[in-house]
């Protein structure tokens, strides 16, 4: 029982959508950050859920282990190949399958990102919300769970994935929920698959709640004289229940960032980037009501985005955050943390990270999504240079640490993966194994995703 004894019956199975080529394994062995290449042995391109159930009985009789791929934009090298074997890339399965326009809901299939299915949902004057920022595929964002800039008012994947299809360890296909909007009909299945990184199925099929399109959209952005005051506005507007779509924070060395990635010229100070959605009236409202805050707080004036053009152009901004940090030190590479704590004590775990960093020879800009209590800090680093990764590395324990004694999580959005796992204990403790236990009952073969999200000996 080889890998190659698998990769032979698959080219019998999918002839040349299965490729062994050097580039493509490279291509697929390849992460965002700063782990070092793990090409598979072999990519697949499955065209049905059918293909995708052969795939998997075929590797789970060679013991090949099975890795899914969706646009390859995770940040804790999910989709690499760790122990070999055959990624299966979804790029070929991106159909919308099903719009239910009266029930505002979708079926699609993984492979789709969520920009094209936003465009294909254009006409019904409804979209789906969830946007990480990333153009990812909706099956690598169920996986993680992913969430972004929306999740203060739409939630995360898991308050927006009704149901799904999903290919298990041993071939066998399933469905999970349905388009009810409620049941109380056994295990919920539905949420155990969403979340998890790939280690318990394979997701190919999703059935997904829409959202009517707002009448009236503004965004806008402001800067701030300190972290603090940034912060205490963001708290003061969540306390007050002001409904925003989106409120984003991005410290003074982001703003740099931004300035010479992009051609802005802001001040080189803390910044939100906030957007109300809704009709004319309650825009125009929310908009008001948060510029008083905005004054409480130190805040410079607004500069307010109405048209689609500008709008877009401002979560371009945003969106670009990453890259424009990476940009800013020729060469480097980053490790991108992603705590999450409770609002009441977000400003202080803004500031005390801030203050490691500054402490620390690395730069670490601070950026995030504010508003559900999530920040990251980007720790750049050469990468031909361990000290760094060890001081990285530190950092991160750091803010791991911080997060976890105010009662907080050590991911809120970017998962588990390979890199969290040695902190998934501190969080869960006894918890851990029974995930664990999870994973052996639905995968006995460790074939699926191996080495992410759970430790299987």
């Amino acid at each position: 029982m080889t890998v190659a004894a698998a990769i032979s019956e698959l080219q019998s199975l999918l002839g040349e959508r299965l490729n062994v080529s050097k580039s493509d394994r490279d291509i697929h062995g390849r992460s965002e950050v700063y782990y070092q290449p793990m090409p598979p042995d072999a990519v697949a391109y499955p065209e049905t859920t059918q293909e995708v159930s052969e795939i998997v009985k075929t590797c789970a009789r060679h013991d090949c282990p099975v890795i899914p791929w969706g646009t390859g934009t995770s940040l804790e090298g999910h989709a690499l190949a760790l122990k070999g074997g055959v990624t299966v890339d979804f790029q070929r399965m991106n159909k919308v399958l099903e719009v239910n326009a009266e029930d505002m809901d979708c079926r699609v299939q993984p492979g789709i990102t969520r920009i094209a299915l936003n465009e294909d949902l254009r006409a019904t004057g409804l979209f789906f919300p969830v946007d990480p920022g990333a153009n990812a595929s909706i099956g690598g964002m169920a996986s993680t769970r992913a969430s972004g800039t929306t999740t203060v008012m739409y939630g995360t994947m898991a308050d927006n994935v009704m149901g799904l299809e999903v290919v298990l360890a041993d071939g066998r296909i399933i469905r999970t929920g349905s388009r009810a909007r409620k049941t109380s009909a056994g295990y919920d299945l539905t949420h155990l698959f969403v979340g998890s990184e790939g280690t318990l199925g394979l997701i190919t099929e999703l059935t997904l709640k829409l959202r009517g399109q707002p009448e009236a959209i503004s965004a806008g952005i402001c800067a701030f004289n300190s972290i603090e005051d940034a912060v205490q506005c963001v708290m003061s507007t969540i306390q007050m229940g002001i409904p925003m779509a989106r409120i984003e924070f991005v410290d003074a060395a982001t703003t740099m960032a931004f300035n010479a990635y992009s051609g802005r010229d802001m001040p080189e100070k803390p910044h939100l980037l906030v957007e109300f959605n809704g009709s004319d009236a309650s825009v125009k409202e929310q908009s008001e009501r948060f510029g008083e805050i905005v004054k409480d707080h130190d805040g410079s004036d607004f500069e307010w985005a109405t048209r689609p053009e500008d709008r877009n152009a401002l979560w371009k901004l945003r969106h670009d955050g990453y890259y424009a940090i990476l940009a800013s030190r020729k060469g480097c590479t980053a490790m991108s943390t992603d705590i999450c704590v409770p609002i009441s004590r977000l400003a202080e775990a803004v500031t005390e990270t801030q203050d490691d960093i500054a402490d620390s020879p690395l730069p670490g800009p601070i950026l995030g999504h504010v508003g559900d209590g999530n920040f990251h800090a980007i720790l750049m680093m050469d990468p031909d240079n361990p000290e760094e990764l060890k001081e990285a590395k530190r950092l991160a324990d750091r803010m791991v640490d911080r997060a976890l004694d105010m009662g907080g999580t050590v991911t809120g959005e970017h998962g588990v993966g390979m890199g969290k796992m040695k902190y998934m204990t501190r969080e869960h403790g006894d918890a851990w194994s029974v995930m664990s236990d999870i994973k052996r009952s639905f995968d006995p073969q460790n074939i699926l995703n191996p080495g992410k999200m759970v430790q299987i000996n």
